[in-house]
């Protein structure tokens, strides 16, 4: 009697091990626990954070998101409690998913911040990695890290000497080569880049004859960016050896394997949580079937196998 195929869904991110390679992303999810009647947060392969600061941030001025054709601006301002009352108030909770938690976090004003919180997370067991969010796109700031080959191997080069936890660079879409910049994060020792952030963009009500953002721009994230999303991943998988953790406009397992194909390890849910809370776990279970039905055993199979047409 033949076995039935069991597909092996585990990844590695460097020194990180996951049982699936379906985490969520950064500022779509809180902090987890309030998705905790909507979903078995157990089931995820790993948590990624709302990004942390050193102090707490109140955020940007209301409104804050508003939807597109496709997709949704939003402009929250890294609101967040700061780093101290996110391990008094939230780590409890994580630590008890006992799942893999990426603490993603950012600067306010200089590098050196990052730094700062980079010592006190690297003391914490409960940390499994920490993201560097060098590419968000609503704190008003004329330049980004991230839009910098130099820029981004400096902070990874220093931050690198200060953890041996997984390190994640999060790059943004808002440069001419991001494969460049992911190039500079893996020479820097990242042991993997996450892309991508949002496109910054801009709505307006044309009755009012203003912003639709209490911010003016904002960041455009959903299905409308994912095949911006897709072709970066790919240019930068044929440019890198580390990890790729693919985002950008995935809502079901369709969408997920467009980056797998395209050179993803991993990939993270973002704007879809607000849709379907479980759409995370329902890509778990797609990805399971797929693999299946397609005799598939190792997710690594997938991973990088676009065929180019011939004509």
């Amino acid at each position: 009697m033949v076995k039935p195929l069991k597909p092996n869904l585990s990844v590695n991110i460097g020194k990180l091990e996951l049982k699936n390679p379906v985490m969520v992303a950064s500022g779509t999810f809180g902090y987890a626990e309030e998705f905790k009647n909507f979903i078995d947060l157990k089931k995820l392969g790993a948590i990624v954070t709302k990004t942390i600061t050193i102090k707490p941030r109140r955020g940007n001025l209301p409104p804050r998101t508003c939807e597109t054709a496709s997709g949704m601006l939003n402009s929250i301002g890294l609101e967040n409690p700061g780093i101290d009352n996110f391990i008094k108030e939230k780590i409890p909770f994580l630590k008890k998913l006992a799942i893999p938690v990426i603490v993603s976090i950012a600067a306010e004003e200089t590098p050196d911040e990052f730094l700062i919180l980079v010592k006190q997370l690297d003391k914490l067991s409960e940390v499994s990695a920490i993201e560097l969010n060098i590419s968000c796109p609503n704190l008003q700031k004329d330049k980004l890290i991230s839009q910098d080959a130099k820029d981004t191997y400096e902070l990874v080069s220093v931050v690198r000497k200060l953890t041996q936890k997984c390190l994640i660079t999060k790059l943004s879409p808002n440069v001419a080569l991001i494969s460049d910049i992911a190039l500079a994060a893996q020479k820097a020792g990242s042991d993997a880049v996450a892309l991508i952030n949002t496109l910054s963009g801009m709505s307006i009500d044309v009755n009012k004859r203003i912003p639709k953002l209490g911010s003016l721009v904002g960041g455009l994230s959903g299905p409308a960016i994912r095949p911006v999303a897709i072709r970066m991943v790919w240019e930068v998988y044929n440019k890198i050896r580390i990890p790729i953790i693919g985002m950008g406009g995935i809502i079901d397992t369709e969408s997920a394997l467009e980056f797998f194909i395209a050179g993803s390890t991993a990939i993270s849910v973002g704007t879809a949580n607000f849709i379907n809370p479980r759409v995370s776990t329902e890509i778990i279970s797609g990805l399971k079937k797929y693999m299946t039905e397609n005799k598939i055993q190792e997710l690594s199979n997938i991973i990088g196998r676009l065929k180019e047409c011939r004509a």
